[in-house]
C-alpha cells in the first residue's frame, strides 16, 4: 500500500493554502493561450467570528495573495465584484466577515453577483457546528430547528453554498466552489459558511490536495444540428438585428462579434453589460438598446425579422418588457447556458460565442448572404439621428422658466424652479455627463449602477476603447458605483476609473472611498446631485401618482403623507469625501467642472466631484416601454390613464 503524505492544519490554514494554488487557463480575444492565479486576493472585515480562526490562517499561509480590510462587508464584497467583472471573470477576490451581521450585510452582494454571473466567493464565519456554546454572540436561534443560522439566507442568492461542519470539508466543498467559480454558463457567487469551532480544528489533509491546480475555461464548441437550425434562420433575415449582450465581453469574442456583425452587414444593439464590446463609433454600432436604450437600437428592434442575441439574458430592460421586438419576430441565442438560450422561444445555441459566431459565419458566407443597400442605408440613417439627439442632449443649458422644457417634462414640473431657488444652480444632467464623456481619457473606466445614471449613460454614453463601460444592472444594486470603482481600479491600475453615482446612491453606501485612499487606488468619484431619488420620481409622477419619498427635501411639520416640500436639503459631498482624505470639488458650472475634470487627473489620491445638476434633466425614454405595477383601480384619472396604456402595451407585447 501507497503511503500518503498528509500535512496537519486547521480548517482556516488549509482553505488559505488551498486558495493560493489554484489556476486558471484560458484563450484570450487574440488567440493566445494565458494561465494566471485565480485569486487575486482577500478582503477582509474582521470581527469575532473569523479574526481568531480565519485570520490565522492568513498570517500563517498568505503567499501571494493580497489581504485588503473592508470597512462595509457589503462594499468590499461589492468591491471584488467589480473587480471581477472588469477582469471578464478571469480572477477573483474572496471576502471573508464575522458571524451574524457581518455576514448577512453580504448577502445583497451575493445577489448582485449572481444575477449579474459574477464569480465572488464568500467566506463567511458562522455559528458553532458543535453548537455547545449556543446561544453564541451574534446568533439568531430558530427553535424549531437549531441547525439553520442566518447564513442560510444565502442559499437563495449564489450559484453554490456549503457549510464546512468539519475540517476535512474544506476538500469537497473548495472543489465544488472553484468548479461553480469557473463556469462560463452557472458562475456567480459562492458561498462557504465557516463556523467558529471547525475555524481552529485541524485534520491530517493530503498533500496533494494542496498541489497547484488550473482549471481549465474551454470554449464550448456549436453543435452541427444547432449549426444548421441557426443558419437556417439566419439566412432569410431581410432585417436583422444583432444582440451585443454581456456574454460577448466575458467570452473576449469582441473582435469576433465584430467581423460577424461586417462580413454580414448586420447592426448591432448594446446592453447594458455588453456596451464597450465595440466601440461607439463602428458604423453598426446602433447603441443601446431596450428600456434605457437610444431612438437607432430600439427602432430597428421594432422592425427586425430575427434577432440574434449573442450572450444576453434577455432582461425586461433589454427587450422593454417583451414588447420592444414583432410578435412574429424570430430568434437566435448564443450562450453556453441552456438556460439563457432557450429564452424568447428562440433557437438555441448553447455554445461559446466566439465558436458560434465562427461556425455561422462560415456557413453564412458559403451561401453568400449580406444584408442589402436598404437595409445599410436605414441603419445609418438611424445612427445619424440618435447621435444628432446626442449632441443636442449635450448642451442643454437651462434658460427660464418660460423657455425651458425639462426633458421629464411631467406634473412635478415644480421641482426644477425650486431646486434652482434653494441651491442657486442650474446645470443639465445630460449636459453634465456629455462634458465628461468629452474629457475624459479615452481608456478611463466608467463605473455604475443604478439611479437615472444608467438610463442615460447606455444611450448616450460614447465608449471610445474597449472595456471602458462597466455598468451593473443585472441587479441594479445601488451603492454598488464606488465600490466597483475600487474594484476596477485594482484590476486595471494604470487606467482611471471613474465612479458614476447619483446622490441617492452615495447616500447609501459609499464606505470603500476610505478604502481606496487608505490603499493608494485612486479612483474619481462623480456625484450627481439633484437632492432626490430621480428616476423612481420619474416613475412614480409618470404613472399618475404623488411624488412620496422621492424627494429629499425638509420635512414640514404635520405632514405624514411622505410628501416632503420643504428646503431642498444641501449636503456638502465635497466636504465629506475632504473628511476622508479625498481632493474635492464642488461644481455649479460647466467651467467649474472642465476645471475640476482636468484637476483632477493630475491627483495622485481618490477624488470627489460634488456636481449640483437640475432634476428632470436626464434623459426621456425613446421607442420604448417598462411593465410596471399601476393600480389597476384608482379614484385618479392621471392613474387611471396610465393603467390604460399597460393594458395596450401588454396587448402588443410577446408573452413568452
Amino acid at each position: 500500500m501507497i503511503h500518503m503524505e498528509t500535512v496537519r492544519l486547521t480548517a482556516s490554514q488549509a482553505l488559505v493554502r488551498f486558495l493560493e494554488n489554484q489556476y486558471i487557463s484560458y484563450i484570450d480575444m487574440d488567440g493566445n493561450e494565458q494561465e494566471h492565479k485565480f485569486v487575486k486576493g482577500i478582503f477582509m472585515l474582521p470581527g469575532h467570528g473569523n479574526v481568531v480562526g480565519f485570520a490565522n490562517g492568513v498570517e500563517q499561509e498568505l503567499k501571494d495573495m493580497v489581504v485588503y480590510q473592508g470597512k462595509n462587508e457589503q462594499g468590499m464584497a461589492l468591491a471584488a465584484v467589480g473587480y471581477a467583472k472588469q477582469m471578464r471573470r478571469k480572477s477573483i477576490f474572496a471576502c471573508t466577515s464575522s458571524v451574524g451581521p457581518g455576514a448577512c450585510n453580504m448577502i445583497t452582494a451575493a445577489a448582485t453577483a449572481t444575477a449579474n454571473n459574477i464569480p465572488v466567493l464568500i467566506l463567511p464565519g458562522d455559528i458553532y457546528a458543535s453548537r455547545q456554546p449556543d446561544p453564541v454572540l451574534q446568533q439568531m436561534e430558530q427553535p424549531q430547528n437549531l441547525s439553520i443560522s442566518a447564513h442560510d439566507a444565502f442559499q437563495a442568492v449564489t450559484k453554490y453554498w456549503g457549510r464546512i461542519n468539519r475540517p476535512e470539508q474544506v476538500m469537497t466543498d473548495m472543489i465544488s466552489a472553484m468548479r461553480v467559480l469557473t463556469d462560463t454558463a452557472n458562475t456567480g457567487a459562492v458561498a462557504i459558511s465557516l463556523p467558529q469551532d471547525v475555524q481552529a480544528e485541524a485534520y491530517d489533509y493530503p498533500v496533494d490536495f494542496f498541489k497547484k491546480r488550473v482549471w481549465r475555461v474551454d470554449r464550448r464548441p456549436i453543435t452541427k444540428y444547432a449549426l444548421d437550425k441557426a443558419v437556417e434562420v439566419i439566412k432569410n433575415a431581410k432585417k436583422p438585428l444583432l444582440i451585443c449582450g454581456g456574454g460577448v465581453r466575458y467570452a473576449e469574442a469582441h473582435k469576433v462579434f465584430k467581423k460577424f456583425a461586417e462580413d454580414f452587414g448586420i447592426a448591432f444593439g448594446e446592453t447594458q453589460a455588453g456596451k464597450s464590446a465595440v466601440v461607439w463609433d463602428h458604423e453598426l454600432n446602433l447603441g443601446g438598446l431596450g428600456t434605457t436604450g437610444g431612438i437607432a437600437a430600439n427602432k430597428l428592434a421594432h422592425e427586425a425579422d430575427v434577432v440574434i442575441g449573442v450572450g444576453t439574458r434577455y432582461t425586461d430592460f433589454t427587450t422593454a418588457s417583451k414588447w420592444l421586438y414583432r410578435t412574429d419576430a424570430k430568434f437566435v441565442n448564443i450562450n453556453p447556458s441552456e438556460f439563457q438560450a432557450y429564452k424568447m422561444d428562440a433557437t438555441p445555441v448553447v455554445a461559446d460565442a466566439n465558436e458560434a459566431l465562427t461556425a455561422i459565419g462560415e456557413e453564412l458566407a458559403k451561401i453568400g448572404y449580406h444584408t442589402d443597400k436598404a437595409y445599410a442605408e436605414e441603419v445609418a440613417a438611424l445612427r445619424k439621428e440618435w447621435w444628432t439627439e446626442v449632441e443636442r442632449l449635450d448642451a442643454v443649458e437651462y434658460t427660464d422658466k418660460e423657455h425651458f422644457t425639462p426633458e421629464i417634462n411631467d406634473a412635478n414640473r415644480e421641482c426644477v424652479e425650486k431646486y434652482i431657488k434653494d441651491t442657486g444652480c442650474k446645470l443639465c444632467q445630460t449636459t453634465v455627463l456629455g462634458t465628461i464623456n468629452h474629457l475624459i481619457d479615452d481608456n478611463a473606466i466608467v463605473c455604475a449602477a443604478a439611479g437615472s445614471l444608467p438610463g442615460d449613460m447606455q444611450g448616450l454614453w460614447r465608449a471610445r476603447k474597449e472595456n471602458t463601460y462597466h455598468m451593473e444592472y443585472g441587479y441594479s444594486c445601488m451603492g454598488y458605483e464606488v465600490a466597483s470603482a475600487l474594484g476596477a481600479k485594482i484590476a486595471c491600475p494604470d487606467q482611471e476609473v471613474y465612479a458614476m453615482c447619483g446622490d441617492g446612491s452615495f447616500d447609501m453606501l459609499h464606505s470603500e472611498l476610505i478604502t481606496s485612499v487608505q490603499t493608494g487606488h485612486k479612483i474619481n468619484v462623480m456625484l450627481f446631485d439633484n437632492a432626490s431619488f430621480g428616476c423612481i420620481n420619474n416613475l412614480e409622477v409618470g404613472q399618475g401618482n404623488a411624488s412620496i419619498c422621492t424627494e429629499k427635501n425638509m420635512l414640514e411639520p404635520g405632514v405624514t403623507n411622505g410628501i416632503h416640500k420643504g428646503k431642498v436639503i444641501q449636503v456638502d459631498y465635497a466636504a465629506i469625501g475632504a473628511a476622508y482624505g479625498c481632493k474635492t470639488y464642488t461644481v455649479k458650472t460647466l467651467d467649474e467642472l472642465k476645471a475640476a475634470i482636468e484637476d483632477a487627473k493630475k491627483q495622485t489620491v481618490s477624488t470627489l466631484i460634488d456636481m449640483k445638476v437640475l432634476p428632470k434633466t436626464m434623459s426621456a425614454g425613446y421607442e420604448n416601454w417598462w411593465r410596471v405595477g399601476v393600480a389597476e383601480v384608482s379614484t385618479k384619472p392621471e392613474v387611471q390613464a396610465a393603467r390604460k396604456a399597460i393594458e395596450d402595451h401588454l396587448f402588443e407585447a410577446r408573452h413568452y
